[in-house]
């Protein structure tokens, strides 16, 4: 008679080879039995040992579905030794918490009927429909700031609607002032788009509003483009008195702000810029850090005067929202999912805070509680690029202060580190090695 454990690993291996997909049910367990000429009760030990090795799951009622591999289940990860076995990615930044997928999953339900179902596959355009509008402005609140629901624009992803607000606010050979360490999506829709990006100084408060003065004196700029709150990759919000006073040289100048709030959820006490610039900042947000990473929908709060450009932008672009995702975010904001999901992710910042702080304590770091990153200065005789390829070497991807540096200066001798994308246990293996590696001296890997 044959095995249940032989069954089992042939079923596995469908699994693995991608012939059975995630959410592929599998057949009652008596037909099972028939196709593989097996009795019954070995096929429900095939099944019971499936399910053990977490490559099924079992729904009363519905039967037995293939399971989706998850963070936060299965194998222990790279053994980050050299050579490196694996890749544990530092690079890349999407925060998962445990109880996502389920919290998500029970909120789209009703989406599965026919009906609704129909209704959400739809096409929209850039400005949705009322309903979702208001549910964005709630998603999109915080610090006693809501925005006004008639003013909400939606795109495909936050990288689109960052890539229609510059569009329609800088024309080609124009000039756009950015933070002197900025987002790197910035640099590229600049170089696509024909763009000249300036410099401008920050200080440990952020953006230092003096330098966007000068900077529109020597050569007057179109636009400014600033993350506020959470500051990637410095990790830094500014104060009230500093976001004021920079509403008020936007106003001074006639300038428009590009104001990102991707990871401005994690400080949900704190109000946007656009709280105290609604008519001189375009803010800018997305639902992959604060929902899911694999869910992407971008808003984009504009003045009055700005909407028409920025949907002609959106539309000329082909960046316009799938009517699916409005309808989640919709279902999701007005059953509690979405606050659930932020409080989840701030608690989970903290404890990948608390890490790193464990591994990289001594060393020049700059970060938040609640943050999802941080940004090392490392320590001489180190340098940035050669630290990028020694933690290479184990197997850990990290960016590099010139992935984030504007202009022909030097960049710092600095890396981001992102937390949010391995598995605790893994993200602390990590940390582990790069501060091993960072307590070494580059000549020591030489002959390695």
């Amino acid at each position: 008679m044959q095995d249940y454990r032989s069954v089992a690993d042939a079923v596995a291996e469908e699994i693995r080879t991608g012939r059975l997909r995630p959410g592929d049910r599998l057949p009652p367990q008596r037909e099972f039995a028939r196709r593989h000429g097996i009795a019954n009760s070995t096929a429900t030990r095939v099944y019971q040992e499936l399910a053990r090795r977490g490559l099924t799951v079992g729904e009363v009622g519905r039967g037995t579905f293939v399971r989706a591999p998850s963070v936060w289940s299965g194998t222990t990860g790279p053994a980050l030794t050299e050579p490196a076995v694996g890749r544990v990615d530092l690079e890349l930044n999407y925060p998962v918490v445990p109880e996502q997928s389920a919290l998500l999953a029970e909120g789209l339900g009703a989406m599965l009927r026919p009906d609704a179902l129909g209704n959400a596959l739809r096409p929209v355009g850039t400005a949705g429909f009322p309903a979702v509008r208001e549910s964005a402005a709630g998603i999109l609140a915080r610090g006693g700031w809501r925005p006004d629901p008639a003013r909400i624009l939606f795109a495909g992803n936050g990288r689109q609607a960052l890539s229609a607000v510059v569009a329609a606010l800088v024309p080609p050979g124009g000039r756009l002032g950015v933070e002197e360490l900025t987002y790197p999506v910035v640099k590229a829709v600049a170089a696509r788009l024909g763009i000249t990006l300036v410099p401008l100084a920050m200080d440990g408060a952020g953006l230092v509003p003096q330098a966007v003065e000068e900077a529109h004196a020597a050569a007057p700029l179109h636009a400014v483009y600033v993350q506020p709150r959470v500051h990637n990759p410095l990790t830094l919000s500014m104060p009230e008195q500093r976001v004021e006073h920079l509403a008020e040289v936007l106003a001074r100048l006639d300038l428009v702000a590009v104001e990102d709030t991707v990871w401005a959820f994690l400080r949900d006490e704190l109000p946007p810029l656009a709280a105290h610039a609604p008519e001189r900042a375009v803010l800018i947000d997305s639902l992959s850090k604060r929902i899911a990473p694999g869910l992407t929908l971008g808003f984009a709060v504009t003045p009055p005067a700005l909407a028409g450009e920025v949907a002609v932008c959106l539309r000329s672009g082909g960046w316009a929202p799938m009517r699916f995702a409005l309808e989640a975010a919709h279902r999701w904001q007005q059953d509690g999912t979405v606050q659930r999901l932020v409080e989840a992710k701030q608690r989970e910042a903290g404890v990948r805070q608390e890490i790193a702080a464990r591994h990289l304590a001594g060393f020049a770091v700059q970060s938040h509680a609640r943050s999802y990153h941080c940004w090392w200065e490392l320590p001489r005789p180190w340098r940035a690029d050669t630290f990028v390829a020694a933690a290479a070497r184990h197997g850990i991807g990290v960016v590099p202060a010139a992935a984030f540096t504007v202009g022909a200066g030097h960049a710092p001798n600095a890396v981001r580190l992102g937390l949010a994308s391995p598995r605790p246990d893994v993200l602390s293996q990590a940390l582990g090695v790069l501060a091993e590696l960072a307590r070494s001296a580059p000549d020591d890997l030489v002959g390695d």
